[in-house]
């Protein structure tokens, strides 16, 4: 099993910034573990750039989190083998090759069957990934918690950033319409039938107000009826969560949920097959005192601990 050095050992804030201190993993494959890895690429950025440093500041956040979660009563690891595995290579100036690379690299780092989670980067990165984890997952429903749909079928022309991301990943067949779930959209629109978009493919929605009125028990009941028991690959846009609570993002947008909100939400996800997580879109140039990275850190944290209740259902 993994190890992190004990308190008592040395000051959390000295040592390797990996992610929660995490032992750093080999460059090949990671085998049997559930591997942490950067995505440090913000090409695809429409608005505020300053992704690319997400990682960078998700793991340094996360050196005051520990292994042990009180309220799912587990100790990370005791139950499986966690390990940092470094950042995927990116092409700062060519995001379809930078996809191409994170596909390639997800299939050879994770391998058939493991489990994975990802610190972004923009939301463009999310593509490259999920190619990955189709091809090592077969089919695969997405939970996509965003204040922004991102099934916009172009910016400025181009195809690829991260206004387009699942509309993408729907026409290539990475992920399955009838069992995603789209939670959190809010905001304004350009035009009316981008209100749409998510029942034009068959996605279902959850928009902000729904949640907030919901709250997070009923909403995570309403992800557990959509996704059913098959993999799952869920991505977490910081933005979801509203400016007060993350202000280092790229597009920010007024009106959503609370941190504590969101993290019962996910808390409520216990249980579902999830093969891989994404949280994405921290930028720290725009952070206040490091919020936004804690908690990017917090979520990320909690979704390792989806992960390895998928690994080992009780």
């Amino acid at each position: 099993m993994s190890r992190v050095p004990s308190e008592k050992e040395i000051p959390r804030f000295c040592g390797w910034n990996t992610f929660m201190k995490l032992p750093a993993g080999s460059s090949g494959r990671l085998g049997d573990c559930i591997g942490v890895f950067g995505v440090p690429f913000d090409g695809g950025t429409s608005y505020r750039a300053g992704a690319r440093f997400g990682p960078q500041a998700v793991r340094e956040a996360s050196a005051t989190l520990y292994p042990y979660h009180r309220r799912h009563h587990i100790h990370l690891l005791e139950s499986a083998a966690v390990v940092d595995g470094g950042d995927l290579s990116v092409i700062p100036t060519d995001i379809e090759q930078t996809l191409r690379s994170i596909h390639r690299q997800v299939v050879e780092r994770v391998g058939p069957g493991g489990r994975s989670l990802f610190l972004g980067g923009d939301h463009s990165v999310t593509l490259g990934l999920l190619r990955g984890i189709r091809e090592l997952w077969g089919p695969l429903a997405l939970v996509h918690f965003d204040s922004h749909s991102d099934l916009w079928d172009s910016f400025w022309g181009g195809r690829y950033n991260h206004a387009t991301t699942f509309r993408r990943a729907v026409e290539e067949g990475l992920i399955d319409p009838n069992r995603s779930i789209q939670v959190g959209i809010r905001g304004s629109l350009e035009t009316r039938q981008e209100a749409e978009f998510a029942k034009e493919f068959g996605i279902a929605e959850i928009d902000a107000q729904q949640w907030l009125k919901t709250g997070p028990e009923k909403t995570a009941e309403a992800v557990r009826r959509r996704v059913g028991t098959g993999p799952v690959y869920l991505s977490f846009d910081i933005d979801v969560v509203d400016p007060a609570y993350a202000p280092g993002t790229g597009t920010p947008e007024v009106g959503g949920p609370s941190s504590a909100v969101a993290i019962e939400t996910l808390r409520g996800l216990a249980g579902l097959n999830v093969a891989a997580m994404d949280v994405v879109e921290v930028s720290p140039p725009y952070d206040h005192a490091d919020i936004t990275a804690l908690l990017a850190a917090t979520v990320a944290w909690e979704g390792l601990f989806l992960l390895v209740q998928a690994r080992s259902p009780a």
